[in-house]
């Protein structure tokens, strides 16, 4: 795809577009990594035009055109700042039931050695 076809996009047309690409981009992933397909150009433009995509809408960002750019930035920015607390959190959970399964493990392990 064509630069000066996306600048021609408006934001949401643009939001969608990369989702597309995201889409066909995974499913070429998958289909290579099951053996499927040997198609390296085709993910290698994938990535090209996600990133066109990507470039066009923080253009018009920073530019400020159609009104929404904004609007469709701040939806992404919340999302990415509510995640990583959800990982945080999942992994200090995790970590907290594996250091007690290493202690449970360890009791039943020097009680085994004293019955002997």
């Amino acid at each position: 795809m064509e630069a000066e076809k996306i600048r021609n996009l408006t934001d949401v047309e643009l939001l969608h577009q990369e989702k597309d690409l995201a889409d066909q981009l995974f499913k070429l992933k998958f289909q290579m990594n099951m053996g499927q397909t040997e198609s390296l150009k085709k993910i290698r433009g994938l990535r090209r035009d996600i990133a066109r995509v990507q470039t066009v809408l923080r253009e018009q960002e920073l530019a400020g055109s159609n009104g929404s750019g904004g609007k469709a930035t701040v939806v992404k920015t919340a999302v990415k700042a509510v995640s990583p607390k959800t990982t945080t959190a999942k992994k200090a959970s995790v970590k907290a039931t594996t250091a007690k399964s290493k202690t449970a493990g360890n009791k039943t392990l020097s009680s085994k050695t004293e019955k002997k």
